[in-house]
């Protein structure tokens, strides 16, 4: 196998499996990585804190991924328009896409930044933090509010090396700056005593080394994503048509997230009332969660830059049989893993946790495995509302979040209060259902939508064929 071909694959070419295969593989390791981040801290944090420490940080996390959504959003939207500007081979109008989105992105992170000054502490509070943490969740989210730029901008860097088909360099320097998050978790907590502000002073420096190292890589090996100086103008109907596209793909990426965002924020509302043992059980139990889900937002990640890179090429056939191969492929990882689940969630669970509280193990364990068999509901949707972002809709992805936030609404006020511990674990399974639902519809009228359009284009340049030859 050529070595080149399996680190760079090409996705508008050859065998489809194949290129979704070579491209998802470092993509998995890279969320894998990425998922040990955060996993790390709720592990050193529970091993060497009390379990207080630890329900600060899941009284926060709702937080911390709104923050998240809201630069990713932009983002991933950004990318999104990049690996569709390389998809039409025009390098110019690829660099001015990357030099808008630098000024995009630079703005986000100004504005999420100021507004973490002003709101993180009413917010903790209108969410009821328990008073013997919500110091501890504040110190801990201030951080990664203040540096908020940091992260951001590893996560767009990574995401414009994808849009161009490469996905193994962002891999190499996450695996770097995974291994030093890591280390400085240890010693900033065991050695210099930092707490729970520690793991996120670990995490800002360990993703700033990444940034460095995706500027100086780009700079040496990937030239075409470089603008000139004469990118970052702004002028014409041209660039008015970019900013459009690139803020509508981008606002319309970070509403959905932030909508989801939202509504895990009111559903964090209602776990705080169940107390510390809770509250740390369901944020340890939401790190297997994330960890079990990299390989479905990985092979999401590679759907979007491979129906990306194929509409902007006009190939809507090889979309539509991308889109399948990836649903089919969530579908088996959902049941492999519902599988093995039975055998490996309570052993698991509890390293995960630290702990050996009774009540957070059996809420935990009971959380996940009602979880799992749900991912392959779970899975199709990741694929569909990433899709759906890859061949420029914006609404309709929208829509799927407004139900999820709805659903978390529904079960905050008034089924949780019913149920108990078991309207949080049924709250999002069912909920995806219906998104996926929804999605699936979406999707298909889309598809029919720009095939009757693409037929209809080429009827009229039959006819002015025809005419031209009778002249």
């Amino acid at each position: 196998m050529n070595l080149k071909r399996f680190l760079y694959p090409d996705l508008l070419n050859g065998s489809i499996f194949k290129s979704i295969l070579f491209f998802m593989i470092p993509i998995i390791t890279s969320y894998l990585f990425q998922q040990l981040y955060n996993t790390a801290d709720t592990v050193i944090v529970g091993h060497y804190l009390r379990e207080e420490s630890l329900a600060a940080i899941g009284a926060s996390a709702a937080i911390f991924e709104i923050i998240l959504f809201l630069g990713n959003g932009f983002g991933t939207g950004c990318s999104i328009v990049i690996a569709r500007a390389f998809g039409t081979g025009d390098h110019d109008y690829l660099k001015r896409a990357v030099a808008a989105s630098v000024i995009i992105i630079t703005s986000v992170s100004v504005i999420v930044m100021l507004c973490c000054f002003v709101c993180l502490r009413p917010v903790l509070e209108l969410l009821g933090t328990p008073s013997d943490i919500i110091e501890t969740a504040l110190s801990y989210i201030s951080i990664v509010g203040i540096f908020c730029s940091v992260l951001f901008a590893y996560n767009f860097l990574a995401g414009m090396l994808r849009a161009i088909g490469n996905s193994f360099v962002p891999l190499l320097f996450l695996l770097l700056s995974s291994i030093l998050n890591v280390i400085l978790d240890i010693l900033l907590i065991t050695k210099f005593g930092m707490g729970v502000e520690g793991t996120a002073v670990a995490t800002v420096i360990a993703q700033g080394i990444s940034v460095v190292l995706c500027i100086i890589y780009i700079f040496k090996g990937a030239k075409i994503l470089i603008p000139h100086a004469g990118s970052f103008k702004i002028r014409g109907t041209d660039a008015g048509k970019l900013y459009k596209e690139l803020i509508g793909q981008g606002l319309s990426m970070a509403l959905m997230l932030t909508i989801v965002g939202s509504g895990t924020l009111v559903l964090q509302s209602a776990i705080n009332t169940f107390g510390k043992y809770i509250i740390a059980g369901h944020t340890a139990a939401r790190k297997v969660f994330s960890l079990s889900c990299v390989v479905i937002f990985s092979i999401g990640m590679t759907s979007s830059t491979f129906v990306s890179q194929n509409y902007g090429a006009n190939n809507i056939e090889r979309v539509k049989k991308g889109v399948k191969i990836t649903v089919l492929m969530t579908i088996c990882y959902g049941m492999i893993l519902t599988a093995l689940s039975f055998f490996i969630i309570r052993p698991f669970f509890k390293f995960i946790s630290g702990s050996e509280n009774q009540e957070l193990l059996d809420y935990g364990t009971k959380y996940l495995q009602f979880a799992f068999p749900f991912f392959t509901v779970l899975g199709p949707l990741i694929i569909l509302r990433n899709s759906l972002q890859g061949i420029g809709a914006k609404i309709l992805p929208l829509i799927s979040s407004i139900v999820e936030l709805a659903g978390k609404i529904l079960f905050t006020l008034i089924l949780i209060p019913l149920l108990g511990q078991w309207g949080i674990i049924l709250c999002e399974p069912l909920i995806w259902c219906v998104m996926t639902a929804q999605l699936a519809a979406a999707f298909i009228m889309r598809i029919r939508k720009i095939g009757s359009r693409k037929a209809l284009n080429s009827v009229k340049t039959s006819c002015k064929d025809v005419n031209n030859d009778k002249s």
